[in-house]
């Protein structure tokens, strides 16, 4: 039997670096001589997905340094006169500042419940289309804002594609409330033992920082890290998460994403969820 061991400690070392090299690239492509850096890759597809945004859109905006490439593209196009009456809703404190620095106009759901157009990057994205979403802590609000969009785009470098999620060796993220988040972790563990052998951790605000990361809700974030991935059925362990006390919410984004907009090292693709 295969056990999920717990333990308190900063995201910042993966307990399985082997998976983070594996011995096949993720594409074909990976294989090419490097022509762009990864940064130049993620804004390469951000500008891809910006293409999207129609003037009178209301926007939901999302977090990350893939994101962060989009955000500066709309304020761009906004003060060129190229896009007006744009509607923004932040997916997160560090978003909510960025947009308005470059100009973006903002709103919440509470205003706007129906979202025309969400981009956002992700951690994972497996062949489903399925995502790993919110190594940053801004999980619980991406969710919402991109569950109520009526399209969600992804921008993505083709270092993201995963055969399986959880598949890279990074953090899938779970966000609980701090009261009690040893049982909640210990639940969560639960979940795991004798499936996929994997680690669960309490994310720190830092390396040196024993304190905990607090997310924007004041919660705390407990990464799961598989050495494998997870071969379950997506649907049925979301639900078995979501019915343990104490969690706000987790990372795994299932049948969400509209479309993935993939840069690499030979130009940029579009995968399309497939329909059912």
């Amino acid at each position: 039997m295969r056990v999920c061991y717990t333990q308190a400690k900063d995201v910042g070392a993966p307990p399985f670096p082997h998976l983070l090299f594996p011995e096949k690239p993720p594409s074909s492509a990976a294989a090419a001589a490097p022509t762009m850096s990864q940064e130049e890759l993620k804004k390469k597809a951000a500008h891809q997905a910006v293409e999207l945004v129609e003037s009178g859109m209301v926007l939901g905006l999302g977090t990350g340094s893939t994101a962060a490439h989009a955000l500066d593209r709309i304020g761009e196009l906004l003060r060129q006169g190229k896009l007006r009456d744009i509607v923004g809703i932040p997916t997160s404190k560090k978003t909510e500042a960025h947009a308005a620095a470059v100009g973006i106009p903002l709103s919440d759901l509470g205003a706007h419940p129906v979202v025309d157009l969400s981009i956002d990057g992700a951690d994972e994205v497996d062949p489903e289309l399925n995502l790993v979403k919110g190594r940053g802590g801004s999980l619980l609000r991406e969710k919402m804002i991109e569950g109520a969009s009526r399209r969600f785009v992804v921008i993505v470098d083709e270092t993201k594609l995963v055969e399986r999620i959880g598949g890279s060796g990074l953090a899938v993220p779970v966000e609980v409330v701090p009261f009690g988040w040893q049982l909640t972790m210990g639940r969560l563990k639960g979940l795991f033992e004798g499936y996929e052998a994997c680690e669960a951790r309490l994310r720190r605000a830092a390396a040196a920082d024993d304190r905990p990361f607090v997310t924007d809700n004041g919660n705390y974030v407990v990464d799961l890290y598989f050495e494998d991935g997870i071969r379950r059925d997506l649907h049925l362990l979301s639900d078995q998460i979501l019915r343990i006390t104490g969690v706000a919410e987790h990372g795994v984004f299932i049948g969400m994403a509209s479309s993935v907009i993939v840069a690499g090292r030979d130009g940029v693709s579009v995968m399309e969820r497939r329909p059912k």
